[in-house]
């Protein structure tokens, strides 16, 4: 059976995206609910894989200073061999399919500029992929974890 959210877990989730590190009785102060209950609440979260609990880095932080966003077009009946290909690249952060003409789109997180176009090279290796339309991020403003 399918667990169902609702407005207290959703107010669990949005208190713990904006300070992972707070504690049950915090959040429990600021959503008016007992500490056991958060607690609990928090527990069904976790366990039905509708939250995980992850450090987050700053890629700046740690030299990773470029991306890009790259769409890619792929050959008809090759977009699974596609995605397995990319999953394998440590670079790339994040893949879907999108729709129009460009069947996936991918976002890579790099140390430089220069990694930008050699990943766009091994890219360009793939059988699968037919073209490469890419948009290097020049800065970035809002990078969120919050979703209600």
């Amino acid at each position: 059976m399918k667990y169902e959210i609702d407005e207290l877990d959703r107010g669990i989730i949005k208190q713990l995206a904006r300070d992972g590190r707070m504690s049950f009785s915090e959040i429990a102060s600021a959503l008016n609910v007992t500490e056991k209950t958060v607690r609990l609440r928090y527990k069904n979260l976790l366990d039905h894989g509708i939250m995980g609990v992850f450090g987050v880095v700053n890629p700046v932080e740690i030299g990773v200073k470029a991306g890009a966003i790259i769409l890619l077009k792929v050959q008809p009946q090759k977009v699974k061999d596609a995605v397995e290909e990319l999953k394998k690249f440590r670079e790339i952060r994040y893949i879907t399919m999108t729709s129009g003409p460009y069947s996936l789109l991918v976002q890579i997180a790099v140390p430089t500029q220069d990694d930008i176009t050699q990943t766009l090279l091994k890219i360009n290796e793939l059988t699968s992929i037919t073209e490469v339309n890419s948009i290097i991020q020049l800065e970035v403003f809002k990078n969120s974890y919050e979703y209600f």
